[in-house]
């Protein structure tokens, strides 16, 4: 394949599956990897692409992508996630789902329980669990984020301090491998707060690829969490550190 056809697909692979690598690329396009390098190193000359070492990834901006990009990233990842942190939320409960693509499969995987009280803050979550009548759903107001569906400020803060939930499930839009969570709107990290403080178990969802992306608001810490779900080994220095705060880490299987 001719470099100009390369160079687009090779961005819609990193687009789906958050990163790329040159091993990965070498395999499907069936080059040299000195030519994939070579293509990397050109699409990250016009910051298409981040190169780091073994690949590439979507370069780091202050800004996040878009829902329908991040909806679609790591997919079948996220699916995975969703279905062992379900097998970790007993009926009847209450529990907070934040805003995130990852916490909207956890969702759809909460359908065959019984007996949830879910306050969410995130108005696709509130759609896909509103058809289920064993789930009773609150939504907690607040500044409407139409990109993504979102609800962020102080009204949906407030709205959380009336409650005590037994679990929290959040997500994040990157992780560092010092512990810390980060996110983009300092908004949402204020709520992500909020929820933290009012929950008897925490978990965070997060597939591998947050440990390649960077965001400057920090949420907190993987200290602050009872249990990471995620979908594979995570970097050894965040491996030794969520032992060394006592966060369990449950890698998901894959499907």
């Amino acid at each position: 394949m001719v470099q100009t056809l390369r160079k687009p697909e090779i961005l819609t692979i990193a687009r789906r599956e958050g990163k790329v690598t040159v091993e990965g690329l070498v395999e499907h396009f069936g080059v040299t990897p000195q030519t994939i390098r070579r293509d990397l190193s050109e699409l990250a000359d016009a910051g298409e692409l981040e190169r780091v070492h073994g690949g590439a990834i979507l370069p780091s901006t202050t800004t996040n992508i878009g829902y329908t990009e991040r909806r679609d990233l790591n997919l079948a990842a996220k699916v995975d996630i969703a279905r062992e942190v379900v097998k970790h939320i007993p009926n009847d409960c209450s529990l907070f789902l934040n805003i995130g693509t990852t916490t909207e499969a956890v969702a759809t995987e909460l359908q065959n329980h019984m007996g949830l009280l879910v306050v969410t803050n995130n108005m696709n979550i509130a759609t896909i669990l509103s058809g289920n009548p064993n789930i009773e759903v609150v939504v907690t107001g607040g500044n409407l984020r139409r990109s993504d569906g979102g609800l962020v400020g102080e009204l949906a803060r407030d709205t959380i301090s009336q409650f005590r939930f037994d679990y929290a499930v959040i997500g994040c839009s990157a992780l560092h491998e010092n512990g810390d969570i980060l996110d983009f709107d300092i908004q949402e990290v204020g709520v992500s707060k909020a929820i933290i403080n009012r929950s008897d178990q925490v978990f965070l969802v997060a597939d591998l690829s947050k440990f390649d992306r960077k965001a400057p608001a920090r949420i907190g810490a993987l200290s602050d969490m009872d249990v990471f779900f995620t979908d594979g080994s995570p970097p050894l220095a965040a491996q030794q550190y969520c032992h060394s705060v006592a966060t369990k880490v449950i890698e998901a299987e894959q499907s």
